[in-house]
């Protein structure tokens, strides 16, 4: 009987899942809790099959020894979620619009940290052309990383299925993007120059050493920490606010807040803070 008949029969153990749930954690910062034992085994199940191992313990010791970490990030990949859209939480880009960069006298920075598949930096970027009448000779840069090497490809792939686009006025669409068809047919939507000029996406462990220097005039870490415990959240936001140039702003998702942790930001809007 091949592994792959064997894995229909094979459940995660309780001490299969909390190996797990160290792994991630110690390597990604990632919190996986308890009761999501079900998750886990099902978003791993391709993994092992397509490295016909036979249990999970067999998977997690593939994981812990190939040197070229591939496998972890296709595990990361795996177990997280990268929802996303474009002009997300709105009022954070209204807000930047408004309050921010009218301010801004010199160059630019901003970092889009957990960019997932690209449509927070492309925002980022259609909203600096927008909002800067010198944008041609601006010195503007968005910063955009991601822990997940497949999203980061579709994010540099900067090419979107149509019905993603609905949230994207029709305006910047004739102005920034090109309307195409796939191999197969479908409507797509592909981001132009202007907005690919801005954008530099890297993959980046944000538990590991962050190798820019800034500061930043903002950063968005926008439904990222809601993954960690208290003392890395803790220890993140730490670090952004050393990161931040004096005024500087620090975005995160609506559904997280700075709200327990000890920080020296001023609150300015929902899920919106200030150095």
């Amino acid at each position: 009987m091949s592994s792959h008949a064997l894995f229909t029969e094979c459940e995660i153990s309780p001490a299969q899942f909390a190996r797990i749930a160290d792994v991630l954690h110690e390597h990604a910062g990632i919190r996986m809790r308890e009761g999501k034992e079900g998750l886990v085994r099902a978003r791993l199940a391709k993994r092992l099959r397509k490295l016909d191992l036979p249990d999970f313990d067999a998977y997690l010791d593939f994981v812990e020894r190939e040197p070229s970490r591939r496998e972890f990030a296709e595990m990361i990949d795996a177990l997280t979620t990268n929802k996303t859209s474009f002009l997300r939480e709105a009022s954070h880009f209204d807000f930047l619009r408004d309050a921010v960069f009218p301010t801004l006298k010199g160059p630019v920075r901003i970092w889009s940290a957990g960019c997932s598949s690209g449509e927070e930096p492309y925002t980022l970027a259609m909203l600096a052309n927008e909002s800067f009448s010198d944008i041609a000779t601006r010195d503007v840069r968005i910063l955009a990383t991601d822990l997940s090497h497949r999203v980061l490809a579709t994010a540099k792939a900067a090419t979107y299925p149509s019905e993603n686009m609905s949230d994207v006025p029709s305006a910047w669409m004739q102005k920034y993007w090109t309307r195409q068809r796939d191999p197969q047919g479908r409507e797509t939507c592909e981001a132009g120059k202007p907005l690919r000029r801005l954008v530099h996406f890297a993959k980046l462990n944000l538990m590991e050493r962050w190798p820019m220097q800034g500061p930043f005039d903002a950063i968005l870490c926008r439904n990222v920490m809601i993954y960690f415990d208290k003392a890395t959240q803790q220890q993140l936001v730490e670090r952004y606010w050393e990161l931040l140039r004096p005024g500087g702003h620090l975005f995160v998702g609506h559904s997280e807040s700075l709200t327990g942790l000890t920080h020296r930001f001023r609150y300015v809007q929902p899920a919106a803070y200030a150095k």
